[in-house]
């Protein structure tokens, strides 16, 4: 029996090693190396001036302080409505359910480019909203190169993700879990809260990992919709890079973005163990 165990756990090792072997030349290590420069200080070995220098620049803090405000406000924003959306898609019966799943991850099959550069004719000066506004004798109002722009490109870009993530989790939910709850006198507040809410933890955690690591690192979305106005990091790292030629600081921003990223995923987490431990 243990031989058996031994032989698997051998087997199953050395079918993953050449994937692992691949990820760790061609990801980590160039990752690493970029990173590594960010501690070498201006006369050599260790050194962390190049992180105190970053956060000791106000314009620097100001687009740290932009880049999380809006992540965090995305993954909200794509929790409530993803939470809503999702409900919505299991109650209905199978058939149309699938339907509307496709719907869902149909923009996912969209390169994020056009999308993107869809809501300049969108919410352009001449765009469609716009236009409409010019109907009712309102003026034109400035949407572009504002955060709400990039804030509702990255919510339109990244949604799907969160609402695959919570239907997939509601879809193991016990079926009479809702009914019971309301048969017993809970309100829908009470629902969504102890008996929605720890039953799909994962997903929320799956979805909110997805959505705020990728409204940090997404690059199109800002630079388009934002422009030179509404600087991110990512955007700021790919200016650091290409026109000041300045590798130090960039290393700082890469590795200001991967600790957010995992930083979040720990956090959600922690909050569904949290969850978990006061439901039991």
């Amino acid at each position: 029996m243990s031989s058996s165990v031994f032989g698997n756990r051998t087997t199953g090792l050395s079918l993953t090693l050449p994937a692992a072997l691949f990820a760790a030349a061609l990801f980590l290590v160039p990752v690493a190396i970029l990173l590594s420069e960010a501690f070498v200080g201006p006369e050599g070995g260790f050194s962390l001036s190049a992180y105190s220098d970053f956060f000791a620049d106000p314009r620097y803090r100001a687009v740290f302080w932009r880049t999380l405000k809006l992540g965090v406000l995305v993954t909200l924003t794509a929790a409530i409505i993803g939470y809503v959306a999702a409900f919505a898609i299991v109650s209905l019966p199978p058939k149309s359910r699938g339907r509307i799943f496709g719907l869902v991850i149909l923009p996912l099959m969209i390169s994020p480019v056009a999308r993107t550069y869809a809501w300049l004719v969108i919410l352009g000066r001449t765009g469609i909203v716009n236009e409409t506004l010019g109907l009712f004798g309102i003026e034109p109002i400035r949407f572009l190169f504002t955060e709400t722009a990039v804030f509702i490109g990255l919510l339109q870009l990244f949604m799907p993700l969160m609402i695959v993530s919570l239907i997939s989790a509601m879809e193991n939910m016990p079926s009479d879990a809702v009914p019971a709850a309301r048969l017993l006198g809970a309100s829908w507040v009470q629902v969504f809260l102890r008996v929605i809410l720890p039953l799909t933890r994962e997903g929320l955690v799956i979805g909110g990992t997805l959505v705020f690591t990728g409204s940090l690192t997404a690059y199109i979305t800002p630079a388009i919709l934002g422009g030179s106005k509404v600087l991110m990091l990512e955007t700021l790292l790919y200016q650091r890079v290409t026109v000041a030629r300045d590798f130090a600081s960039a290393s700082v921003i890469a590795l200001i973005l991967i600790l957010m990223c995992f930083g979040a995923n720990l956090v959600l987490r922690r909050l569904a163990t949290v969850k978990r431990r006061t439901a039991a």
